[in-house]
């Protein structure tokens, strides 16, 4: 009998979905973005479809410019903190796994290490942290800058704070606490270790304040897309949200940052790429694209341009929208998302006008329609074709899209053994085949 590997689905959340105009719709609820009780719902759904995770991307700002467009696409304008909101949630649920951004940087490492390790406890092991290095201006000025360090000394601060959050981890050995009331000895000395690190951007001398995670460590998440973003992953990540609309870009970043672990001594079975998707559900074909045409058709033009704003870095809104854009309003490269910026130049090369450029542009996002047959055929092609071990779907409509996929498409994977009918475990970990990491000190002890 042959032995079919499960695929990996995850789900990225917004309040009321990814798609821009998800919150125009009929039946979207106007204060699901600060309503605990609705992400609990959603969370519910997630697990009662068996996924792997439910995941909150997040950006530490809100845009202070280009109000006027912002209103009609409100992008991480009104949102929870999603470290304090998963949580808040986490009890509501005994399976799923729960991620989030955190940025490195505009945290200091004992921050990130120390609210990690608590969701990881609290969840009892479902902890994943997203490893940003943040991509927008915004942000830089909350913390006082006028503008991000560049690319490359972003993600050179980015691998010595994962070091130090990894050592904090392993602060304490898994037996420390030891609780000899006999004794009056609550842990054992011997098996605390003080992080002394010093480096270019970290000066750190100390020790977490918690019990080693329940997995050893939160699972780590990227989607660095960038060469300098694939070197890091190929080191560190254990997920990564992969990159492509089509299969064969897919398959091309898939083979791309596998083959870049063995020089960190690292297995390729070790990190999952998840090829980032939205699904829509019809009755068939035309019917699932006529829901997009229909969602398109809400979107804004003003959100449109001031998407492609913040991603190109240009702004483009002064251009005729109905002709193609010259090539010399093209930069030559960004320092916000890598892969966004290559997507955008992408669709202006194939002389778009920009109108379509707008109503195309999906941030590297595949987009597959169809009933459940079909969606699961389009999945299991990509999976088989080596373009991913699974999908980061961004519903864009909750709950119905949610719902839809689950109770439709959910079922017709499990039919053809491409998914699980049972959670593997109770950590994040177990259900993603990843190994527990030891650590560091009792395994050099041993």
């Amino acid at each position: 009998m042959s032995c079919v590997k499960h695929m990996v689905l995850g789900g990225l959340f917004e309040a009321n979905g990814y798609h821009s105009s998800a919150w125009l719709l009929p039946g979207a609820q106007d204060t699901a973005p600060t309503d605990i009780d609705y992400f609990r719902r959603i969370l519910h759904i997630a697990e009662a479809g068996l996924l792997d995770f439910f995941f909150l991307a997040d950006t530490p700002a809100a845009r202070t410019e280009n109000l006027e467009a912002w209103t009609r696409g409100p992008l991480y304008m009104n949102m929870l903190e999603p470290i304090t909101l998963l949580s808040a949630i986490a009890g509501s649920t005994s399976h799923i796994g729960l991620g989030a951004t955190a940025s490195t940087s505009f945290y200091e490492p004992y921050n990130v290490a120390r609210l990690f390790a608590s969701l990881d406890h609290i969840s009892h092991g479902r902890a994943a942290w997203n490893v940003v290095t943040s991509a927008n201006d915004f942000a830089a000025r909350n913390f006082g800058l006028d503008k991000l360090p560049p690319h490359d000394r972003r993600y050179a601060r980015a691998r010595e704070f994962f070091q130090v959050v990894r050592g904090l981890w392993d602060t304490w050995e898994d037996d420390a606490f030891i609780y000899d009331k006999a004794n009056a000895r609550m842990f054992e000395p011997s098996k605390f270790h003080v992080l002394d690190h010093e480096g270019e951007f970290f000066r750190v001398k100390g020790g977490l304040n918690m019990a080693r995670p329940p997995q050893g460590r939160p699972v780590i998440f990227q989607a660095g897309a960038s060469e300098t973003g694939k070197a890091f992953a190929a080191e560190t990540a254990e997920v990564v949200f992969g990159t492509g609309t089509t299969t064969q870009e897919a398959v091309a970043f898939y083979r791309d940052l596998k083959g870049r672990m063995p020089a960190f001594g690292r297995h390729p079975d070790e990190l999952k790429i998840l090829s980032g998707v939205s699904i829509v559900v019809g009755d068939n074909e035309q019917h699932a694209r006529e829901k997009w045409a229909y969602w398109q058709e809400n979107v804004h033009i003003d959100i449109g341009l001031l998407y492609l704003k913040t991603d190109l870095e240009t702004d483009l809104s002064d251009l005729p929208l109905d002709e193609p854009v010259p090539a010399h309003r093209v930069p030559a490269s960004s320092n916000h998302h890598q892969v966004y910026f290559e997507e955008i130049v992408g669709l202006i090369k194939e002389g778009l006008t920009l109108r379509e450029v707008c109503r195309r542009y999906n941030r590297s996002k595949a987009i597959f329609f169809g009933d459940a047959v079909a969606i699961a055929d389009q999945m299991q092609a990509w999976v088989e074709a080596g373009a991913s071990d699974g999908f980061m779907i961004a519903f864009p409509v909750l709950p119905d899209s949610l719902t839809e996929f689950t109770t439709q498409v959910v079922p017709e994977l499990q039919r053809r053994g491409l998914f699980r009918t049972a959670y593997e475990g109770t950590t994040l970990r177990d259900n993603l085949g990843l190994k527990r990491p030891a650590n560091r000190h009792a395994a050099a002890r041993s």
